[in-house]
């Protein structure tokens, strides 16, 4: 049973800690939610943080068996992890009950990716003799051009485009900063683009590269939503988001005979393991064809 003065506690250190997610790790609005979210349903099984031992946290993480997928409850067990550090390192508390848990294994999925036939239909959708549809032809040739993420999609204005260099500068997760190739095609649709949008009284010499038909910043939510229309009329089966495009980026490159640790640059990943999921997707891709064309397959 909480107390006014535990509840009163627990609201500050969890108000602390939302802060210091955004300022020291810079995570994204949506992590800071889904952070709270899982901390607020935990205390609401184990009770108060200063009673919280490491087989309250086990009872909790068998409530969720069944009802939550194993990333999720990892994702979960994260959250409380990094607030019972946090705890430690302010000083406002003197063990770390989570130490004594073992993070569930979660199995890999294979990243979804798109075929070369896949990325020609889908590039073929938008309307090329109007301004949005020429929008959205750039954005869907610099997601699988550049490998971006959404978020740094619609957060690309002009003047991080170096059209002559053929590069550009996105700001990825963390708030770190990278330089990323710019193809061809890519830099001819967003000049296309930008030609028509100047036309039709768009902003065009500054600003966000993206905008909605009032000019306003792209959405991730919105580019999410146009993808979905166009892979469903271009009668591609796999089941592609902006982030598969992604996938297709790194896959592609990977099976072109890159260097894992040139995409895992070129992708922003922390960590090379990140990168070396796109190998299993490779192999899967060498073996079909071994058992397509080998005859004692």
């Amino acid at each position: 049973m909480r107390t006014r003065t535990a509840a009163a506690e627990e609201k500050g250190a969890l108000a602390d800690y939302a802060d210091y997610l955004r300022t020291e790790r810079h995570a994204s609005p949506h992590t800071i939610r889904a952070y709270l979210s899982d901390l607020r349903q935990f205390l609401g099984v184990a009770g108060p943080l200063a009673t919280v031992r490491a087989d309250a946290i086990r009872h909790w993480l068998r409530t969720l068996d069944g009802a939550a997928d194993r990333s999720s409850i990892a994702r979960k067990l994260a959250a409380v992890r990094g607030l019972f550090r946090f705890l430690r390192e302010t000083r406002r508390a003197t063990s770390d009950p989570t130490l004594g848990v073992s993070t569930p294994k979660t199995r890999r999925k294979l990243p979804v990716h798109l075929t070369l036939d896949d990325v020609d239909r889908l590039l073929a959708i938008p309307r090329a003799d109007h301004v949005l549809g020429l929008r959205d032809r750039a954005f869907l040739e610099l997601l699988y051009s550049s490998g971006l993420r959404v978020s740094e999609l619609v957060g690309l204005d002009w003047g991080h485009l170096d059209a002559e260099a053929g590069c550009a500068r996105v700001l990825g997760k963390g708030r770190k900063e990278r330089v990323v190739p710019v193809g061809r095609p890519a830099l001819r649709a967003l000049a296309r683009y930008r030609e028509a949008a100047s036309a039709a009284g768009l902003p065009a010499d500054g600003g966000a590269i993206f905008r909605n038909a009032r000019g306003g910043r792209l959405t991730a939510r919105s580019v999410a939503r146009l993808m979905e229309r166009y892979v469903l009329a271009s009668g591609t089966t796999a089941k592609a988001t902006p982030h598969a495009l992604r996938h297709t980026f790194a896959t592609h490159l990977l099976g072109a005979g890159a260097d894992l640790r040139a995409i895992q640059e070129l992708l922003g990943h922390a960590s090379l393991s990140t990168t070396q999921r796109y190998t299993h997707v490779d192999l899967r891709r060498l073996m079909e064809a071994y058992d397509r064309a080998h005859p004692r397959a």
